[in-house]
């Protein structure tokens, strides 16, 4: 299904958690994905409120692609499938983080984290 997400798009998702998400300007909220048992930080996709209401209800995560511009679902192509453990709003409502189990890379180039490869020295005080 592509659609563009708007200001407050028209889902299913449930009234009371739409109410409280504080979207961007162009509806989406950032979603970051972490192993449920370790705690590694896997990636960072977005969602509107159709992306976050079919990731709570089908227990796959749904992200929405700003560059498509149509929702994708992890590993419906790669086989690397994120099942969701749990779901949580930060104390802004602004981010929401997937706890997942994630089978494979969670990366598009194949790694395991999108954010094990261009790690940034520290250059002032620790």
């Amino acid at each position: 299904m592509t659609s563009t997400p708007g200001p407050v798009p028209a889902s299913s998702l449930d009234p009371a958690v739409a109410a409280r998400l504080k979207r961007g300007p162009d509806g989406l909220v950032p979603a970051i994905a972490q192993q449920y048992d370790t705690g590694e930080v896997l990636m960072l996709g977005w969602m509107d409120d159709e992306a976050l209401h079919r990731t709570l209800t089908t227990g796959r995560c749904t992200y929405w692609s700003r560059s498509r511009q149509e929702y994708w679902v992890k590993g419906d192509t790669s086989g690397h499938v994120q099942r969701v453990r749990s779901v949580a709003l930060d104390c802004d409502a602004d981010t929401v983080l997937v706890k997942v189990d994630q089978t494979g890379a969670a990366c598009h180039t194949g790694d395991r984290t999108c954010f094990d490869e261009d790690v940034l020295l520290l250059t002032g005080p620790r």
